[in-house]
C-alpha cells in the first residue's frame, strides 16, 4: 500500500489548506496591492474612473496576491527553519503541488465572483466564468512553480 493511499481525502484537503497558510502572505499582499494600483492607474488613464475599472484592478490584485502566496507555499523556505510540523507540511506541499495549487485557485474564483457581483452589473454566470478562468490561471501558475521547483531540488 502506498503512503498516499493511507491518507484520507479529508486529511489531504486539510494538508493542502495548512500548506497554503505557510505562504508569504504579507509579501503577496504587497505585490497584489502594487499590481492592483498599477492596473487601476492604467485603467483610469485608458477608460476613466468607473466601477468596471475598479473591479478589473481588484481582480488583478487578487490574482497576484494568490499567485505569489500560493507559489511561496509550494516553494517553502530555507531548509531547517520552522517547526518540525511546518517542515513536514512543506515536504507534503512540495510533493503535491497541484493539490496545494487548488486552494488559492478556488479562493481566487470565490473572491473574484464576489468582486464582480459587488462592483459590476455583470450577471452571476458571467462573473463565475471570469472567476473560473482567473482561478485556473492562478492554479496553473502555482502548480507549475511547485512542479518545476521540485525537480530542481
Amino acid at each position: 500500500m502506498s503512503h498516499n493511499s493511507e491518507i484520507s481525502k479529508a486529511e489531504r484537503r486539510r494538508l493542502a489548506v495548512a500548506s497554503v497558510t505557510l505562504g508569504p502572505w504579507r509579501a503577496a499582499a504587497a505585490v497584489g496591492g502594487l499590481g492592483g494600483g498599477v492596473a487601476l492607474a492604467l485603467g483610469t488613464i485608458g477608460e476613466g474612473i468607473g466601477l468596471g475599472v475598479l473591479a478589473g484592478a481588484l481582480s488583478v490584485a487578487l490574482m497576484l496576491f494568490f499567485m505569489v502566496g500560493g507559489a511561496g507555499a509550494v516553494l517553502g523556505d530555507k531548509p531547517g527553519t520552522g517547526s518540525p510540523s511546518d517542515r513536514r507540511i512543506r515536504r507534503w506541499a512540495a510533493a503535491h503541488p497541484w493539490r496545494v495549487a487548488a486552494v488559492p485557485g478556488a479562493l481566487m474564483v470565490a473572491a473574484d465572483v464576489v468582486v464582480q457581483q459587488a462592483l459590476t452589473t455583470q450577471g452571476f454566470f458571467g462573473s463565475l466564468w471570469e472567476g473560473m478562468w482567473r482561478g485556473a490561471l492562478v492554479m496553473g501558475v502555482v502548480g507549475l512553480v511547485g512542479r518545476f521547483s521540485r525537480r530542481s531540488r
